[in-house]
């Protein structure tokens, strides 16, 4: 059915910010049209405001790398096809350009470069372990709730060095920065009731701040944040927008990757089978699963001149849209784009980290927690049912996963 209502609608009137479509998740024939017959495609009429939707892979590939015309600026409007609320701003680096974003992502990229990945291996294994052993046999249980959002608050709280017992508030701050207010089973209600919580996350973090500031500097994102000239000055949005940004960049990428995981390789058998023959095949697999998942649906730039794409004329401060979900399904870059291939040639081949200096800061740390998640899934050989449809997130910009009851069957 969505399929031909895609085919019978004129292309001026798909808007693909509706939220409903992740929700539903029927999205998949609007982008296909749109990649075969207006791949720069302009939407004049949403709820978001006019914008266009970059839908193809190179095209999107094209504006990532062209930061100096396309701007990720929070005075502009941010990354999200939704402007942030005038007077509610929260300024990050993502919501920079450069030379305040290269020194700010200077500031936290060393908590994930490759040999601290190395020094917590051995971490994210361990707590692996304890997480599916303590899992229930023979009854139902929500896998979002007891692995993959277990797995990555924890995750998120040895970045911070964060207390252990109060972990639970990041994933609760994490789903108040992306929920969409206008969701009836929104976590938050309205943008100041965003604002309120935002502003007690802040708080929670300026104490921890505070007792590092006046200490010498350790190896945690707050000490660093603490410690570096570019983000030591922080005023309070920025500090809020700040801490925001990583706590869900630390959370929605694996979370959401974790529970999309299992889906597709529930519904494609014979490749979970393939990847329980040829273990080697994990790395592939886990970037096949960030490609299927892409858990986070597009990025918006706003144009700094008036500029070209493919034979369209974008204007000065128009919103251009990039729709990762639609470039990983790119049939004319990636072979077979609509299917879940475990043994892909370019298992890389991917938008789901973005690309150029925004491309996620966080990819490798990402891909080792889901690689480990299957390794030992598949050490103890655990062979798992869904046993009731996902609760998907009401969104345009997270593809997120709520709930997925399963249970183990063997």
């Amino acid at each position: 059915m969505a399929r031909a209502e895609a085919l019978q609608r004129s292309l001026a009137s798909i808007d693909v910010s509706d939220p409903h479509l992740y929700q539903d998740d029927t999205w998949r024939p609007l982008f296909a049209r749109l990649r075969r017959e207006d791949p720069v495609h302009y939407c004049e009429t949403s709820p978001f405001g006019p914008y266009w939707s970059v839908t193809r892979y190179d095209d999107i590939f094209a504006v990532e790398l062209d930061h100096e015309t396309y701007s990720s600026a929070s005075e502009l409007g941010g990354i999200q096809v939704a402007d942030q609320p005038k007077g509610q701003e929260r300024p990050n680096f993502i919501r920079m350009d450069p030379p305040g974003h290269t020194a700010q992502r200077r500031t936290v990229a060393p908590i994930v470069a490759p040999s601290n990945l190395v020094n917590l291996e051995a971490l994210i294994r361990k707590r692996t372990c304890a997480v599916l052993d303590a899992l229930p046999r023979n009854e139902t249980f929500d896998w979002v709730e007891r692995i993959s959002t277990d797995l990555t608050n924890m995750m998120l709280a040895t970045l911070f060095d964060f207390p252990w017992e109060d972990r639970a508030k990041l994933t609760w701050w994490s789903d108040v920065a992306i929920a969409n207010v206008a969701s009836p089973d929104a976590v938050v209600h309205s943008e100041a009731e965003r604002t309120a919580e935002m502003i007690k996350m802040g708080e929670y973090f300026r104490k921890l701040w505070n007792a590092r500031i006046d200490a010498p500097p350790t190896f945690d994102l707050v000490s660093m944040l603490a410690h570096s000239e570019a983000t030591r000055n922080l005023d309070a949005r920025e500090f809020i927008g700040t801490i925001g940004l990583l706590i869900v960049g630390g959370n929605d990428t694996t979370r959401n990757s974790m529970t999309g995981g299992l889906m597709a390789l529930m519904e494609n058998p014979g490749e979970f089978e393939k990847v329980r023959a040829q273990r080697e095949l994990i790395p592939s697999l886990v970037s096949e699963i960030i490609r299927w998942q892409t858990p986070v649906l597009h990025m918006r730039r706003t144009a700094r001149r008036d500029v070209e794409l493919c034979g369209r004329r974008i204007a000065k401060g128009d919103k251009v849209v990039m729709w990762y979900i639609s470039g990983n399904r790119d049939e004319d870059k990636i072979e077979r784009a609509d299917e879940f291939i475990v043994d892909r040639v370019k298992p890389r081949q991917h938008l789901s980290f973005g690309a150029g200096i925004h491309r996620c800061v966080g990819d490798r740390l990402a891909e080792q927690q889901i690689r480990i998640l299957w390794e030992e899934i598949l050490q103890r050989d655990l062979r798992f049912e869904i046993m009731g449809p996902a609760q998907r997130l009401y969104s345009n910009f997270i593809r997120g996963i709520r709930s997925l009851p399963v249970r183990i069957v063997n």
